[in-house]
């Protein structure tokens, strides 16, 4: 069993690296492998609709985000972590997320995700729930913890400081690792969830 974690921050070994190394502890502790990315300094740019990974099975732009995508599908779960830019995630970040799951067309039903935003002082939980909505969107449960997932530390190794919320990451990592265990014993037992043919709606006709 396997979990991707994405670090959107540019700062290496900053107060978001603190706040996934809590997790990555937890992780080696319950037998969970994982791997950490970090592309908060890479050049991505953003998805321009052009619709070629439908024939292509994947992005026509050739940059990390296909590389990331064939570790995502090699995961059972993706931790999604950000520092909070005016009460959102890091640029960068976005653009990737919306490639991959835009571009990715694999199955992500039942792949565990979470994710974690660090900031200074506000803008933690709109962070939060913009990350979440990639998950929502795919049949991928999300895991929880003990508050929302949020650290909290300005000046570089800060989140060292924030006892509840490097808690609030291990208990995360825990409930991660145990959703993870729990779907695959019970996509053994009983398969996947029964998919329907696809319905579109659209409200101007």
């Amino acid at each position: 069993m396997k979990v991707l974690l994405i670090n959107g921050s540019p700062r290496i070994g900053g107060n978001t690296s603190v706040a996934l190394a809590e997790m990555e502890k937890i992780f080696a502790l319950e037998g969970i492998e994982y791997e950490t990315v970090q592309i908060g300094q890479k050049s991505i740019r953003g998805c321009v609709a052009c619709g070629a990974c439908k024939k292509l099975g994947k992005c026509v732009f050739e940059d990390d985000v296909n590389e990331i995508a064939k570790k995502f599908e090699e995961s059972d779960g993706l931790v999604v972590a950000s520092p909070v830019y005016y009460a959102s995630a890091n640029a960068t970040l976005i653009a990737l997320l919306d490639r991959l799951f835009y571009s990715a067309h694999f199955d992500k039903t039942m792949k565990v995700g979470a994710s974690v935003a660090v900031a200074r002082r506000g803008g933690a939980s709109a962070t939060f729930d913009e990350l979440n909505k990639y998950f929502t969107i795919s049949g991928m449960p999300i895991a929880s913890s003990k508050y929302w997932n949020s650290v909290h530390g300005g000046a570089p190794g800060q989140a060292h400081e924030d006892a509840e919320g490097l808690q609030t990451m291990r208990t995360l990592a825990r409930n991660m690792a145990f959703l993870i265990k729990s779907i695959s014993l019970g996509k053994e037992k009983y398969g996947l969830p029964e998919k329907e043919v696809p319905v579109t709606t659209s409200f101007v006709r």
